[in-house]
């Protein structure tokens, strides 16, 4: 079976939709992005993957990843996936927690080289 981004939202809270809307609309800010729909997930890339969005009922789990460890409240989960690249797991309620700093950190993954 393909997987669509529509696939990732059938079943889904509106907000939702309006979530990955806003995320995807303020990415292309940065310049060209693909969107790779996967089983579990949505990979996010430009040379390389540097986050991905795990739908659920009610909002997003956003993973950035970035060559550096984040810390603070709105990281829920933070892992070491290899010797420079961490995976930061960020829960997107609302379009509104789409904000600066959220688009700073993945401003840094988006311009990250191998």
């Amino acid at each position: 079976m393909g997987y669509t981004e529509l696939s990732h939202l059938e079943g889904r809270e509106p907000v939702v939709a309006r979530i990955y809307e806003r995320l995807i609309c303020e990415l292309q800010k940065f310049g060209p992005i693909k969107t790779e729909p996967k089983k579990t997930s949505i990979h996010l890339s430009n040379r390389f993957g540097f986050a991905g969005v795990y739908t659920r009922k009610e909002y997003i789990n956003l993973e950035v990843h970035l060559n550096y460890k984040l810390t603070g409240k709105r990281v829920s989960k933070a892992e070491q996936a290899s010797a420079n690249r961490f995976h930061h797991t960020i829960k997107l309620m609302s379009p509104d927690d789409i904000d600066d700093e959220l688009l700073s950190w993945l401003k840094q993954a988006y311009d990250l080289k191998k």
